[in-house]
């Protein structure tokens, strides 16, 4: 699916996902949050979930294409080899960064690149790594058909607890506002091939209630930067999740 013109402007929020429902079930929620106040997002799903116990590819993509809708954002599709046999390339690193400079930007969220979870999480994460930087290279001849860009940050989710990254801080989102939940907890159950597999979207529930109540609010999602984050002013900051 080609992005709508709509997405094709700087700005806005670009997340990548191995398989068709990484996203919903690791950031869902703070996806839907940025929707409802009006920042444009843009789905890059690197898979059809071939390689699957459960749901065929063409199952698996009317899933993504009904959540990506609840959300409120737009998706397309990027081919990285297929479910479960994806490799860290500079052919594959490159197709993203060509991603980064037609879609330009401000933020780009991708899986964690923490080891011990589904392989394609893991390398997915480093290809939108290097691909966020080499985007931003105004000499690569692979992609001098579009103008470099230049992300502003870089932030990877984390599909289950076991994939959060402990050697990076992280950010928390308060995604307690009711129809945030509703949306994210919809998008979710649109991925009825997968809850026959486990039930993920109690799992992510409980997770987003957890890191919630830790941080005195309903529900919550943790961000990871993989860089520091720049502030002009003190200002700019939220509270601590901890009450001291």
């Amino acid at each position: 699916m080609k992005p709508t013109s709509e997405t094709a402007g700087a700005g806005g929020l670009l997340v990548f996902g191995a398989h068709p429902d990484d996203i919903e079930f690791g950031c869902g929620a703070i996806v839907a949050a940025e929707t409802r106040a009006g920042r444009r997002a843009h789905f890059v799903v690197c898979s059809r979930g071939e390689s699957a116990s459960n749901g065929t590819p063409a199952v698996r993509t009317r899933e993504a294409r009904r959540a990506a809708t609840l959300l409120g954002a737009t998706l397309e599709f990027a081919d990285l080899g297929g479910d479960a046999h994806f490799e860290v390339t500079s052919a594959h690193a490159l197709q993203l960064a060509a991603i980064i400079r037609r879609i330009r930007p401000e933020l780009v969220l991708a899986t964690s690149t923490v080891e011990n979870q589904h392989p394609d999480h893991a390398k997915l994460g480093r290809l939108v790594r290097d691909a966020a930087r080499i985007a931003r290279y105004g000499g690569v001849k692979e992609l001098r058909r579009l103008p470099a860009h230049a992300i502003g940050q870089l932030f990877f989710y984390a599909v289950t607890p076991e994939a959060e990254p402990a050697d990076l801080g992280r950010v928390l989102v308060d995604v307690s506002e009711p129809a945030v939940m509703a949306a994210w907890t919809g998008a979710m159950a649109a991925h009825a091939s997968q809850m026959k597999t486990r039930n993920y979207l109690e799992l992510q529930l409980t997770r987003a209630r957890l890191a919630g109540l830790r941080a005195g609010v309903e529900h919550a999602l943790p961000l990871f930067p993989a860089d520091a984050i720049v502030v002009a002013s003190l200002a700019q900051l939220g509270r601590a999740a901890r009450r001291f």
